[in-house]
């Protein structure tokens, strides 16, 4: 039988730490408007929830500062809740990313492909929600025409590839799922928060012919790329109609929900309230808040409460101690 009081010392909401990337199509606007404080330039990527060996993000309050999350979970795997496998993994990858610059062109392979041929990892769908955009900022969405896989090994080889790729005008708020398989790349101008797989499993088609550091074209995966892609045409997306439910001191919409993660944009007000306004977490998931504007605090029974800002990320386990939130501030909630 678990003490109770031995469950409220350790169930209860930590803050994270992310790990930076410096790819060379990145900004500064993570370090500049979310205050990252990251020393690499440029910032392209911050790895805010991840248990990814390749950007592992780390504890950084509570009784597990200074761990790994996937040490903590390792640990303590009822964190994640109910409804997940016995193996005790976080099945999502949270990140912000400023494309200053156009990203490759790109496919994420499906879970059936990655675990045949990248030893066991999993596929890659993942999730856009755009928190600013250039006037004329674009994304590139699958295709406009179905085309043969010979067809477009010819268009990569003599650098044609991009009249079959399907752009997309993007503005604030926009919201995109991109499945495994849809050939895709985020423009440049445009800076995201994006919910994945737990995954890092990226196939580049094309790359601008761009040198890296040392003055060497980036890498193709090409033949795995044409593996894992869907050929056929792609609908244009559209917006889907959101739909806000307000309760105490705060709204919430659905952005997303799929098999691997669900997504909500929480609208926080409570300065000019007295009561703070209650956010319930169950046993069947645990939650992530990632702070996209704003700031406020967090209050728990029996313990300190926090204070969050525009760009911290907030793990809450499942079957959390009762938790309130006060302040003005825009999150994603995401629940496994």
């Amino acid at each position: 039988m678990i003490n109770k009081n031995f469950r409220l010392n350790r169930n209860k909401p930590f803050l994270l730490k992310p790990c930076g990337k410096d790819y060379l199509w990145g900004g500064n606007r993570l370090n500049d408007d979310f205050s990252k404080r990251i020393q690499l330039s440029p910032l392209a990527e911050t790895w805010e929830c991840s248990t990814h060996p390749d950007g592992p993000s780390i504890v950084a309050s509570g009784c597990f500062e200074g761990q790994t999350l996937a040490e903590v979970l390792r640990a303590h795997s009822d964190f994640l809740g109910t409804h997940l496998s016995v193996k005790g993994e976080l099945p999502v990858l949270i990140k912000l990313i400023d494309a200053k610059k156009d990203l490759s062109i790109q496919v994420h392979p499906n879970d059936e492909y990655a675990f045949k041929h990248e030893s066991g990892q999993p596929g890659k769908s993942e999730m856009w929600y755009v928190l600013d955009a250039s006037k004329d900022a674009r994304v590139i969405y699958g295709l406009y025409h179905d085309i043969s896989r010979e067809t477009a090994r010819q268009s990569i080889q003599n650098g044609t590839l991009e009249k079959y790729l399907q752009k997309i005008p993007v503005q604030k708020d926009d919201m995109f799922y991109v499945e495994a398989g849809t050939i895709h790349a985020i423009g440049k101008g445009v800076l995201i928060a994006e919910i994945q797989q737990s995954s890092n499993l990226t196939y580049r088609l094309y790359d601008y012919d761009r040198e890296d550091r040392d003055g060497k074209k980036r890498q193709l995966h090409i033949e795995k790329a044409l593996e894992a892609a869907n050929l056929r045409s792609s609908i244009a997306p559209k917006q889907p109609l959101r739909v806000l439910k307000y309760r105490q001191g705060c709204a919430a919409e659905l952005l997303c929900r799929c098999k691997y993660f669900e997504v909500y944009r929480i609208l926080l007000n409570t300065e000019r309230c007295r009561e703070m306004a209650p956010y319930q977490a169950d046993s069947i998931s645990f939650r992530v808040l990632l702070c996209i504007g704003g700031c406020g605090s967090v209050f728990m029974e029996d313990a300190e409460a926090f204070s969050f800002f525009k760009g911290d990320c907030i793990f809450v386990p499942a079957n959390s101690v009762q938790i309130r939130l006060h302040g003005r501030a825009q999150f994603l909630d995401v629940r496994g």
